[in-house]
């Protein structure tokens, strides 16, 4: 139950990710200079000023998809003043060290927006151009938020796990379900091939793949699905092999049901426990083969959020005061890849009627 929390729970915040994450720009790529490395709980004030060209905005569904571009940049500063209808801030460069800019309110409030009956002061507050901003889980090199980072990593993670079982399992029983049953040339031509790609590594396997259709954001995924089928042909053959001999195949046989019908609708519906067993095993191992990739530079590129990527982008932090910036999205690949495993366990135990 643990186990099938911390799936929902992650399945659930990669859907509603750009509603909940702090940064709300596309892949959480808002950077802020002067705030890079910074540690968990980092509070700073944000001077927002408006870009002098906002970026045009996308329907609804698609920016809850990807995001909503902004429309400010943002400044930390130490504290403000107004002064007329400017104001005086402090700017944060970095620790004990600031400088004091001057604006004036045409250059912090966007067109349309100057309204002369309000004072300044107010219109700067009415506008949200000065506002507390608290990095929950801290700031990674680029100055980007790590927790915004984090849990649009998750869509990443699902996804390619989703895609890979999705691939791996078709490919899997069409070509296990055929070996199994027909047995001869097929089951020989369909071993051949199994076991000549169970001598290759995995990683270099998905190197070949990805060489060969690109390197792109569902590229990655179709590779690790291509690289994962065998495992679950293998064990697929197996059960059917053992099945198709049972009395009930026999009658299906004798009642002169097709083979397609007899393999589809009465042998793998008898074969449902494994398959959900060696499903969630490969939903696990996808995500470790693209945490994989990302870190060596061939899964998904920057600056996609990837939970592989941030881990490569801040390995060398481990042995500062700054290894949080690794061991975050390694813990988060650590939970969900045990999760998978447990969840994969428990399912073995319930479905295993002999047990």
């Amino acid at each position: 139950m643990v186990a099938l929390c911390i799936i929902s729970l992650t399945c659930l915040v990669s859907v509603f990710a750009y509603i909940l994450v702090p940064d709300k720009t596309p892949s959480a790529n808002n950077m802020i200079i002067e705030l890079g490395a910074k540690q968990p709980g980092f509070t700073t004030q944000l001077l927002y000023i408006p870009k002098a060209n906002i970026p045009k905005h996308n329907n609804r569904l698609f920016e809850w998809f990807n995001g909503t571009p902004s429309a400010y940049n943002a400044i930390p500063v130490n504290g403000y003043r107004f002064d007329g209808d400017k104001i005086v801030v402090r700017h944060y460069i970095d620790d004990g060290i600031e400088d004091t800019l001057t604006y004036t309110a045409a250059q912090l409030i966007p067109d349309g927006m100057l309204q002369e009956m309000q004072s300044a002061q107010q219109q700067y507050i009415n506008t949200h151009n000065i506002a507390t901003h608290t990095f929950y889980l801290g700031t990674d090199r680029f100055s980007r938020d790590i927790l915004s980072r984090l849990i649009i990593g998750s869509r990443v993670t699902l996804s390619v796990g989703l895609v890979a079982v999705l691939l791996s399992l078709t490919i899997g029983i069409i070509l296990g379900s055929l070996a199994g049953y027909y047995g001869g040339w097929v089951d020989n031509a369909v071993m051949w091939v199994i076991n000549i790609l169970y001598a290759i590594p995995t990683l270099l396997l998905v190197f070949a793949i990805t060489l060969t259709i690109g390197k792109g954001f569902w590229e990655i995924f179709i590779a690790i699905g291509l690289s994962m089928w065998v495992g679950a042909a293998r064990l697929i053959r197996g059960q059917v092999m053992a099945i198709k001999e049972q009395e009930y195949v026999t009658a299906a046989r004798a009642l002169g049901l097709g083979d397609m019908r007899i393999i589809f609708r009465h042998i793998l519906p008898n074969i449902a426990g494994p398959i959900i067993v060696i499903a969630a095993g490969n939903f696990a191992a996808a995500i470790l083969i693209e945490a994989g990739l990302s870190f060596l530079g061939f899964g998904v590129q920057p600056p996609a959020p990837s939970w592989g990527l941030m881990i490569k982008e801040h390995y060398n932090f481990l042995l500062t005061n700054r290894p949080l910036l690794a061991l975050i999205p390694g813990i988060a690949i650590m939970l969900i890849v045990y999760a998978f495993n447990i969840l994969g366990n428990a399912l073995r135990d319930i479905l295993d009627v002999k047990g």
